[in-house]
């Protein structure tokens, strides 16, 4: 039988007590906890501004894509529904979408979000849309990584943001000088076809997705 030999500290394998190393175990534990605190400290205290940011640009972008409503209020989809007031329903994960009113109250159209992968990253926008008349209202573009000088046009170009209001949906992306008048035609950016025509795909695909439950909701324009 043959003898097993002694395991001789600081050889491969062995386990390393000396004191220099616990020290540098500790000293290693403290810093990861301090660090882990350290981003909880800083989340929390800069959070509360980064939502207030976050709802100061929603309603700047559901105030421009609706065309200037006196309010509005959040619809939430709940079983196939739209519901401004979910019952013991946990809100954070549902679909949402904006309903504008004027003055009077009178529904003006409903703000819904979309995003979807364009030539360089997801490209994330807000439209306008009246379930009456079928109408897009407005389009803004609110994350885009777009190519600089191209694809940003998307959100930069007025004039083809300017397309989105008031074209008849589904849309159709046209290229420049093809269009054919007929109504829901979009005339996409030259060389920047792939971004154009996500924009124009993500209202069409959002609008399919939400039809049945736009359709129903008892609040909705013109109702």
């Amino acid at each position: 039988m043959s003898e097993k030999l002694p395991v001789v500290a600081g050889t491969p394998g062995a386990p390393d007590d000396s004191p220099a190393a616990w020290r540098l175990l500790s000293t290693l534990a403290v810093a990861g906890a301090l660090a882990g605190l350290l981003l909880v400290v800083v989340f929390q205290a800069t959070d509360p501004a980064i939502q207030a940011h976050r709802a100061r640009v929603l309603a700047e972008a559901v105030d421009e894509v609706l065309g200037g409503p006196e309010r509005y209020e959040t619809l939430f989809l709940v079983d196939g529904e739209f519901t401004p007031d979910p019952v013991d329903v946990d809100t954070l994960g549902l679909e949402r979408v904006y309903q504008g009113y004027d003055a009077q109250g009178r529904p003006l159209g409903i703000a819904i979000e979309g995003g979807e992968p364009g030539f360089q990253d997801v490209i994330g926008l807000i439209f306008g849309y009246d379930p009456t008349s079928g109408h897009v209202l407005g389009m803004k573009v609110l994350e885009s990584k777009e190519t600089p000088g191209l694809g940003d046009k998307i959100e930069k170009d007025s004039v083809f943001v300017s397309r989105f209001m008031g074209v008849l949906a589904p849309l159709l992306g046209v290229k420049r000088g093809a269009g054919r008048g007929v109504e829901g035609e979009v005339e996409m950016i030259t060389g920047a076809t792939i971004s154009s025509r996500t924009v124009i795909d993500i209202i069409n695909h959002r609008l399919e997705e939400l039809e049945d439950a736009l359709k129903a909701y008892e609040g909705g324009v013109g109702r």
